[in-house]
């Protein structure tokens, strides 16, 4: 009896307590809302758990990559060096102005440096980073810049950047090389994709390689090859590449390449194109985009030639009407290098191709609204109707 009013005298010492701990007890978790839009430069909205992919270089030499998740305010993600490919954390924060601070780290979680800049919009719709790098408590900066590549896989595939470098020293000339290649994928048209873009930056380095190979040696008696002087010396091949669009179903890259051989009175530069469909893992071409029959060349031309002209106009350059009209004109030849973007195709003209080398290369942005009649309706192009 004692011991049940003992016990009966600790429970009601107790009630108060366990009460008090019912009420500090948090409550379950309510059901997370749907993704917010939140306000971001230039009066365009940013999605909650947005990634988005860079492309640039800290100061003039060190190309880099970078891959951003964007949760409103907050930044995170990493980066990598394409001559090093080890992938480096960063996370950060952004204002409504478009100010960023982005802090590295090492494996160990160390600080080794910091990004302080801008994000801003372009005309495209494309995000731009600009500002200084510096490492931790150091005054020294050095400048970077990041242009977005418009790349939206859905699952873990990523567009890496591989390189093929050579300084020969005895034939005197140099490559530097870059082209894509996709990871994070078991999806074999990938893999075709690769192939591709390899094959075709490998060819131009052998074909270099052919062309700067010592001629042979006169027999007795003829005469011989003049050696050259330090002034003429020197032969160089890069190669970049730019993505225009990449996802789960196509992917569209322009690569730029340059040559000097040595002696000569300027570089060789021009552009090389390969459009693939991922889905059926084959190379795009122009003629696929349209409907069988349709005067698809004709249209294209006749766009860019009043485009061209226009352009010519406005910007005083060095284009005639008549060079126009022949290097614009309905041939396939001329429209060989072209790629898809997620509002038109842009079509790249050469330098001589429809004015002089002082003139340089001329683009054409074409609307898929402009040839909207001719598109295929099962085509490439048609989700970007929608």
């Amino acid at each position: 009896m004692k011991l049940f009013k003992s016990l009966s005298l600790l429970v009601l010492l107790l009630l108060p307590f366990l009460a008090a701990c019912k009420k500090s007890v948090a409550p379950p978790p309510t059901e997370v809302p749907p993704a917010a839009n939140y306000e971001q430069p230039q009066g365009g909205t940013t999605v909650v758990a947005e990634t988005r992919h860079f492309k640039g270089s800290i100061g003039s030499t060190l190309g880099l990559q970078m891959k951003l998740l964007r949760e409103a305010e907050k930044l995170s993600g990493t980066y990598s060096y394409q001559k090093v490919g080890k992938k480096i954390d960063v996370r950060g924060t952004i204002d409504k102005d478009g100010n960023l601070v982005l802090e590295e780290f090492d494996a160990a979680g160390k600080q080794t440096g910091v990004f302080t800049g801008t994000w801003t919009t372009n005309a495209t719709g494309l995000i731009q980073l600009a500002g200084n790098w510096s490492k931790p408590k150091s005054d020294k900066k050095t400048a970077f810049s990041l242009h977005e590549e418009p790349i939206s896989f859905s699952g873990a595939a990523e567009i890496v950047a591989k390189r093929i470098t050579e300084d020969n020293k005895k034939l005197k000339y140099e490559i530097d090389v870059e082209y894509p290649q996709l990871t994070g994928s078991n999806n074999p048209n990938f893999e075709k994709f690769n192939q591709h873009a390899r094959a075709l930056v490998v060819k131009k380095v052998g074909d270099f390689r052919k062309e700067m190979a010592p001629e042979e040696k006169p027999a007795a008696g003829d005469e011989a090859i003049p050696e050259p002087t330090p002034e003429t010396m020197g032969s160089d091949l890069g190669i970049g590449y730019t993505v225009a669009l990449a996802n789960d179903e196509l992917i569209s890259i322009e690569f730029s390449v340059g040559a000097y051989y040595s002696g000569a009175a300027h570089p060789n530069s021009y552009s090389e194109v390969l459009n693939f469909d991922l889905k059926n893992g084959k190379v795009i071409r122009l003629s696929e985009l349209f409907n069988p029959g349709a005067k698809y060349l004709q249209a294209i031309a006749n766009y860019s030639i009043e485009d061209l002209k226009k352009q010519s106009k406005e910007k005083d350059s060095m284009l005639d009407d008549d060079w126009i009209q022949r290097g614009a004109a309905a041939d396939e030849g001329n429209y060989k290098s072209w790629t898809i973007s997620r509002k038109g195709l842009e079509i790249n003209f050469d330098a001589y191709q429809v004015g002089p080398y002082a003139a340089g290369p001329q683009r054409v942005f074409i609307p898929y609204s402009a040839l909207k009649a001719l598109i295929k309706a099962d085509g490439p192009l048609h989700p970007f109707l929608v």
